[in-house]
């Protein structure tokens, strides 16, 4: 089979608009429409499975059938480019915030990216944690040139919303409620050991662990997160990320 008529079968397979490539045959010398037809559904099917175990929490905030029918249009526009789909969705949260029947939902984009932040985590390389007792090695006057090494599994996810509350709301971690003050949140994701872990950071916080994960000394960091929030807590910040497990070395 040519590539041209590979490319032609797999986008014919994820969209339905498509007519089924011309040249196919069955086993029994008949046109195989019907079997391409349900070899298309069980592809379709499947790729929505993935999706929706990649995010859950959105499928649970907009239905089984609403996030199907959003998965779908995905797929068709953006089908699979590898057969590893550990990363397939990555950029599902971006598609989903310019999907017009999703826009009454403003903060499920960011829900979303939680998930893909928290599917990262999962498959990241393992790693040791450093112990923040190192810390105490250091010279007082040397701390603000230290660089702390991100965890492989860390990162931050940022939100307008209370992403964090919402995702949390409806993966089971917390109870259904309401909402008091409809106010930003922000998440440090990480994996040290063998569960991924979601932690809401206090305001500066975000900036701070942003900084010291591209690479900012301790000084730049905390200056950063400084001119975010004024009452910036530089310990318990620290203190916070160090129990989070989100660093593996000091330098």
């Amino acid at each position: 089979m040519s590539l041209a008529i590979q490319s032609e079968f797999a986008a014919a397979l994820v969209d339905p608009g498509l007519a089924m490539p011309e040249g196919l045959t069955a086993w029994n010398g008949h046109q195989p429409a019907r079997r391409f037809g349900v070899y298309r559904n069980n592809v379709a099917i499947g790729l929505i499975g993935a999706l929706a175990s990649r995010f859950p929490a959105a499928e649970r905030i907009v239905g089984e059938e609403f996030f199907a029918a959003m998965a779908h249009e995905f797929i068709r526009l953006h089908p699979p480019r590898s057969p590893l789909l550990l990363a397939y969705g990555d950029d599902f949260p971006d598609f989903v915030a310019a999907f017009k029947p999703a826009k009454e939902i403003p903060y499920l984009p960011d829900v979303m990216r939680l998930e893909v932040a928290r599917g990262r985590a999962y498959h990241a390389a393992d790693a040791m944690p450093v112990d923040a007792t190192l810390l105490a090695t250091v010279e007082p006057a040397g701390l603000a040139e230290l660089a702390l090494v991100a965890h492989p599994s860390a990162s931050v996810t940022r939100s307008i919303h209370p992403a964090v509350t919402i995702w949390a709301m409806n993966t089971g971690e917390i109870e259904f409620g309401d909402i008091a003050g409809w106010t930003a949140e922000d998440a440090l994701v990480v994996r040290p050991q063998m569960t991924v872990e979601v932690h809401r950071l206090p305001q500066g916080g975000a900036t701070f662990l942003e900084r010291l994960f591209s690479g900012a000394d301790l000084g730049r960091a905390f200056e950063a997160a400084l001119a975010d929030a004024a009452d910036f807590d530089l310990s318990a910040n620290l203190a916070g990320a160090f129990t989070a497990g989100a660093f593996v070395a000091i330098r």
